[in-house]
């Protein structure tokens, strides 16, 4: 018994941390291995259609545990996508300076200029063709290597779409040239600055200086988001900016609240589909790939339908179904709904039979759509009953015949007698 819990305790710990591995990439711009850490998300294996963005993490020894934390517990509420950490090791204050190499005029150099090619040209796809992932990167980093990342926004098609800089120590002229290199974007980039009351002067300074470039930046291709936190450090930043940025970077992607619902959805005469599809093509828009639309948002856009007695709405909404559910009974449900609440019972009644012989979801099941198509039979046949009733009724009843009292007839005048 005691070694059968053994071997259950191994295998389940081993089932917990298999998701995070660490292994040396041997690159050639390197001349040699650098170790990474790589963390794939909890559904990685278990649903294999689905695609990760990838999130670079910088200064992995100590960015890691928080960004993944954050990303972690996002998921698990569904407020974020999951998504492929990567974590490369920077082996020391030493590695990570010679890794974050520029020159004079503010260009990787040497070492900085392997560590650049090692990321763009080896590291990434590498990943791509190793793993399933979304086309959309995030990349963060701290101090020396946050001031690094910023050097992909100097490629006409930086390969990140998403920069998270906490605190950084920037190379030369990069306060003036990122803000110059975000007014000509031509694809969505993701920009995020921190920095604290208590951060090192020196680099204080000139993120005030970048942060006053990147806010008057107007172009739909930009999204920028700045924080000065208070009372904090130049350590002691990292955990609230991490938090921030992620939020900032995927705000919109959280499933329909009550207090959205209240105010925008819920408030709408018609068009509930519409709103949702425009909800996820901006998801799309801005992460690059279409998640799967989820469950409760159906479930709102149906509670909003009803809410306004807007039941024509429910054919899209069903065609929205069918294409992101092809095989549940979602599909067949909503257009039920749609004649059950139209004066079309017979067809409700049989679309809830259809829907009955397709997968359950959500809190649809197959005893949920045989009581609704029942029902609704039921409900046919009592009328058909009654309709069968009122004309019996009506031939049984006799037809008007005159009444036996004489009709009245008009007196007769005595004729008048002749005179004599």
């Amino acid at each position: 018994m005691k070694t059968k819990l053994l071997l259950l305790f191994a295998f389940v710990t081993s089932s917990l941390f298999a998701q995070r591995f660490d292994e040396p990439f041997e690159s050639q711009k390197l001349n040699g291995p650098r170790n990474i850490t790589i963390v794939l998300p909890p559904s990685y294996e278990s649903n294999k259609d689905k695609k990760y963005p990838i999130f670079v993490v910088l200064d992995n020894e100590y960015l890691l545990d928080p960004v993944m934390g954050v990303m972690k517990y996002g998921a698990y509420w569904d407020d974020l996508p999951e998504v492929i950490l990567v974590g490369i090791n920077q082996n020391g204050a030493n590695e990570r300076e010679y890794d974050s190499q520029f020159d004079e005029n503010g260009i990787p150099t040497e070492q900085g200029a392997k560590f650049f090619e090692f990321i763009g040209i080896e590291l990434l796809p590498y990943l791509e063709k190793k793993f399933r992932v979304a086309p959309y990167r995030l990349i963060v980093g701290h101090d020396l290597t946050a001031g690094f990342l910023n050097a992909y926004l100097y490629k006409d098609n930086p390969v990140f779409n998403a920069y998270l800089c906490l605190s950084p120590d920037l190379p030369a002229e990069m306060e003036t040239r990122i803000p110059d290199r975000l007014k000509i974007m031509q694809k969505p980039i993701f920009f995020y600055l921190a920095t604290a009351d208590g951060d090192l002067k020196k680099d204080r300074e000139r993120i005030k200086v970048l942060d006053e470039g990147a806010k008057i930046v107007k172009t739909e291709f930009v999204k920028y988001s700045f924080d000065d936190f208070k009372n904090s450090s130049h350590y002691s930043l990292v955990p609230n900016a991490i938090n921030s940025a992620i939020y900032a970077i995927f705000d919109g992607y959280q499933p329909i609240s009550m207090n959205e619902f209240q105010e925008k959805l819920g408030k709408l005469d018609k068009g509930h589909t519409q709103y949702l599809i425009d909800k996820y093509t901006g998801i799309e828009k801005k992460l690059g790939f279409m998640p799967k639309i989820r469950l409760s948002d159906f479930k709102a856009i149906e509670a909003a339908i009803m809410k306004n007695k807007n039941y024509e709405d429910f054919k899209p909404l069903s065609d929205l179904a069918k294409k992101h559910y092809p095989k549940a009974m979602l599909a067949n449900y909503h257009l039920a709904m749609m004649y059950d609440n139209t004066g079309e019972p017979a067809k409700a009644q049989k679309t809830f039979m259809s829907a009955f012989g397709q997968e359950p979801i959500r809190d649809l099941t197959k005893d949920m759509m045989l009581e609704r198509a029942e029902n609704i039979k039921g409900q046919l046949k009592k009328g058909k009953e009654n309709r069968k009733k009122s004309e019996e009724e009506l031939q049984e009843q006799p037809a008007e015949t005159p009444t036996d009292a004489p009709a009245e007839t008009p007196t007769e005048t005595p004729a008048e007698e002749p005179k004599q």
